[in-house]
């Protein structure tokens, strides 16, 4: 069960398949404080918090492939806005580490980002896509709907990188205009800081260097999705996202000129 509530409201009910037991959030009053922020540009939003907490006293049952019962941690997913910080461009959101209750709770993962406030500036029925994503682990437990290995950093998190405005169009199975933001990796930077106490994320957005893409209109061998870069060439190789290095070139040859 996934709630939405202010961080102040962490304690709350939850039942897995199956169970009648207590499984609320308790955070002790002493507990650690994981803090999350986000520095956030002027066109773009926070989205929300996802929280994970997981416990091993509480299992999760499942069926392997063979019918075989299979116990994992049980896990208690929480949404969390966060918060902005006086008139500044610092969001926020405090987490305790300890979950606390009967399960014994322990914060096991975030999941949070950024997105364009009004993709409707991008022209009509334009809406959000992808991109601006990160994933931060806590423990070894492997988050949900997660791909590739994360990175691994001691202490503290500082993310800070760069990203630029996506605007596609797609044609099959129906028309869909979509602005996105194209960054370093896929949608979600994931990494594992079991140490970390504080997590700092600053998205840097250089609005000027737009890419466009557009799709195929129809399904055949050698037809590719074409982009259009902010230098006026056109690519369509076979990749589904832009060049990332390519758009982080086009930009610092157009910096070096000023």
């Amino acid at each position: 069960m996934i709630k939405t509530m202010p961080i102040a409201a962490l304690i709350l009910f939850v039942s897995l398949s199956g169970c009648t037991n207590d499984r609320s959030l308790a955070p002790p009053a002493d507990s650690e404080q994981m803090t999350i922020t986000v520095k956030v540009p002027k066109e773009l939003e926070t989205e929300t918090l996802e929280v994970m907490y997981r416990s091993a006293v509480c299992k999760y049952i499942t069926h392997g492939a063979s019918g075989q019962r299979v116990e994992l941690e049980g896990y208690h997913g929480i949404n969390v806005q966060l918060q902005r910080q006086g008139q500044s461009d610092l969001y926020q959101a405090r987490l305790p580490m300890d979950g606390g209750g009967a399960c014994q709770w322990h914060l096991s993962n975030v999941r949070f980002g950024v997105a364009y406030r009004n993709p409707a500036r991008f022209g009509e029925n334009v809406t959000y896509g992808a991109g601006g994503g990160v994933v931060v682990m806590f423990d070894h437990n492997r988050p949900s709907l997660s791909s590739g290995l994360p990175i691994k950093v001691d202490g503290d998190l500082t993310i800070r990188k760069d990203y630029y405005p996506w605007l596609s169009e797609a044609f099959i199975e129906g028309y869909r205009k979509q602005i996105s933001l194209a960054g370093e990796g896929n949608i979600y930077l994931m990494y594992q800081a079991l140490k970390a106490r504080q997590v700092y994320f600053e998205p840097v957005l250089h609005s000027d260097f737009l890419v466009k893409s557009e799709g195929t209109k129809v399904h055949k061998i050698g037809s590719f999705i074409k982009f259009s870069y902010p230098d006026g060439s056109t690519v369509a190789d076979g990749h589904y996202q832009p060049d990332f290095r390519k758009l982080q070139a086009i930009r610092k040859a157009a910096e070096s000129k000023k």
